[in-house]
């Protein structure tokens, strides 16, 4: 059974480092819905993806303005996602049964 219902990826303001406020829609993953999310240093978000048939599966690119622009296919739900390798440039993708790998053209946005 599918569900149409918003599954949404929220976004909010940090007030003071402690509070959140101003919370919004960043993306709605209906059909499906999101697990593990990473930005890279474009500060594009990429979200694992499933749950909302097999044509859903994989990874989804998002803008920071919320703008879907890029999508990985994958055989079977995605659960999490990291940027690894000697250039942070290295997606591996945790599925259902499965660990994925693939180099992308931007690097995972590192902590200062």
């Amino acid at each position: 059974m599918e569900s149409h219902d918003p599954h949404p990826i929220r976004v909010y303001d940090v007030e003071s480092g402690t509070r959140l406020r101003n919370g919004r829609l960043f993306a709605n993953m209906a059909p499906g819905t999101s697990d593990g999310i990473r930005c890279d240093q474009d500060g594009n978000v990429w979200s694992a993806a499933g749950w909302g048939g097999a044509e859903f599966n994989g990874v989804r690119v998002f803008a920071p303005d919320g703008t879907l622009i890029g999508k990985i296919h994958l055989p079977e739900p995605c659960a999490n996602l990291c940027f690894g390798g000697a250039r942070k440039n290295r997606l591996f993708m945790a599925a259902s049964q499965s660990l994925y790998a693939v180099y992308v053209g931007t690097q995972g946005a590192q902590a200062p």
